[in-house]
């Protein structure tokens, strides 16, 4: 993972709160390289969202969501339908209690709420407003059609290319990296004796 981050020379690297220890070690290989060689990588910076560093397993809120988790009723993926969704949703676990609320000691709701404000993008006190006196089900319905609506302009995109198209695009893609790539290895190499 570091390499990957400063091959590139990364300004700002996307991260939830478990992976952020992998970015401080890049950080800290890279200062040790500048200092050490001369200035040839970026340091880069985490950005971690405020809101939805971390979400949540729909089937078990104490682990995060994943495209490997074995319960694929756990994880909403990018092209799921729109009755996939819904049923993911509408099946996801819920905490005791009834109100609608963030709270950290029930991590199941805080999860859900947490989703919603992404997808919606309202404030954490606007969602709670909004749900304020509301059930559960009601909770569920309004956040499964959010989420539909949300991916909806990115599936429509997906759908738009042929696999061909995609793979000129994947392959337009990766000789940019390279390129990159390269002249990244070479500063190193140069800065290092190795050639």
């Amino acid at each position: 993972m570091a390499a990957d981050i400063l091959l590139y020379q990364t300004d700002l690297v996307p991260v939830g709160q478990d992976q952020k220890q992998h970015l401080e070690l890049s950080r800290d290989l890279a200062e040790r390289f500048n200092r050490d060689f001369g200035e040839t990588f970026k340091i880069p910076e985490p950005f971690i969202p405020k809101a939805g560093a971390s979400i949540k397993s729909l089937q078990d809120p104490e682990k995060k969501m994943s495209k490997s988790d074995e319960n694929a009723a756990g994880s909403i993926f990018l092209l799921d339908d729109a009755d996939t969704i819904t049923k993911k949703i509408k099946r996801a676990v819920t905490d005791s209690g009834t109100s609608i609320e963030f709270d950290e000691s029930r991590p199941a709701i805080n999860n859900l709420l947490t989703i919603y404000q992404l997808v919606t993008d309202k404030t954490a006190d606007e969602c709670v407003a909004h749900f304020e006196g509301k059930m559960y089900g009601q909770f569920k319905s309004e956040l499964a059609e959010s989420v539909v609506e949300f991916l909806r302009p990115f599936q429509e995109r997906v759908k738009q290319y042929d696999d061909a198209t995609l793979r000129e695009i994947l392959d337009r893609g990766a000789e940019k990296a390279r390129s990159v790539a390269s002249e990244t290895l070479a500063n190193v190499y140069e800065r290092t004796g190795i050639k």
